[in-house]
């Protein structure tokens, strides 16, 4: 087999991963240390670690990269989780400069440059998904994801992107949830998930009616029924004394036309004059006080105008 062969051999291979292949796999193509180090002093290929060969000389894909570092680590240990294994399965709009891979805490780990390895207790039945690169399933992911995450607001968003974008169900966060939950802000874990599962229901009402008794602010009517462009509509909170309105929006009121919807619906409430203040649910999580500064302001600004 002459050298161009060995090449071409060899870029058909790693083309499924991005452009790498392992030193494993250059052996079950009959090519040898010594031809790979030819390529490499020719400077048509490049060492990745010690585990790892780019057979061009481009720039590297996430995705080869991902390769290199699971073969560096250990192919039969390791395995993409967190968030690169949802970037794995389609996840875009989060930049995470960091490989994140799992092992099982049994193994013992050499340190490998720009990766972040995790120690499992145990691993879920069949979390594990067994064709192209090993990766966690998506659910399993997002949830160690949001458990990895350097704050709360990140882990917040890390659960909230993967439903948004379809590449995982509210219900299989909530199973994910009951397995796979490590020792970080579980209980905030717990809630967020519930919020995506079942929008305003999760936090409901009443408990926003707490949320302004404990600052002082009198109790707004709940469930209001107003009349809209589009018939009969139910307005979340409604202080009418103020003319103060406030919505509550879950994950739901981010799929498909409902945000059509809701837009039209509120723009009639906004030109009857009243104000429309709108909270999302995990950011009532996150920036509680913030939020109820502003109810706290438009209720203070409109009775100010009243009197």
């Amino acid at each position: 087999m002459t050298g161009r062969e060995r090449r071409a051999r060899a870029e058909a291979v790693a083309a499924e991963q991005g452009g790498v292949l392992s030193r494993r796999q250059l052996r079950s193509l009959g090519i040898t240390h010594d031809h790979v180090r030819n390529e490499v002093t020719a400077q048509r290929w490049s060492p990745l670690g010690r585990q790892a060969v780019a057979v061009h000389r481009g720039p590297l894909p996430v995705e080869a990269r991902a390769w290199a570092a699971v073969w560096e680590v250990g192919e039969r240990v390791a395995t993409l989780d967190g968030v690169t294994a949802l970037a794995a399965g389609g996840l875009t709009g989060f930049d995470e400069p960091r490989l994140h891979l799992s092992v099982r805490h049994v193994h013992s780990i050499e340190p490998v440059p720009d990766v972040t390895v995790h120690k499992l207790i145990r691993r879920v039945d069949g979390e594990v998904l067994t064709t192209g690169i090993p990766r966690v399933r998506p659910a399993v992911a997002t949830v160690r994801a949001a458990g990895w995450a350097v704050t709360d607001r990140q882990a917040a968003l890390l659960l909230l992107m993967p439903v948004q974008q379809g590449l995982v169900t509210p219900a299989a966060l909530q199973e994910a949830a009951t397995t796979c939950l490590g020792r970080r802000r579980r209980r905030f874990i717990r809630t967020v998930i519930a919020d995506v599962a079942d929008g305003v229901r999760a936090l409901g009402e009443l408990d926003f009616a707490q949320l302004c008794r404990a600052r002082g602010l009198p109790e707004p009517t709940r469930q209001s029924l107003r009349t809209g462009p589009r018939g009969r509509m139910y307005l979340d909170v409604h202080w009418r004394g103020a003319r103060l309105v406030v919505e509550i929006d879950g994950v739901q009121h981010r799929q498909g036309i409902a945000v059509s919807l809701d837009n039209l619906g509120r723009n009639s409430v906004a030109l009857a004059n009243d104000t429309v203040l709108r909270i999302d649910l995990v950011g009532l999580r996150l920036f509680e006080d913030e939020f109820m500064a502003q109810v706290a302001a438009g209720l203070g600004a409109r009775a100010t105008r009243s009197r």
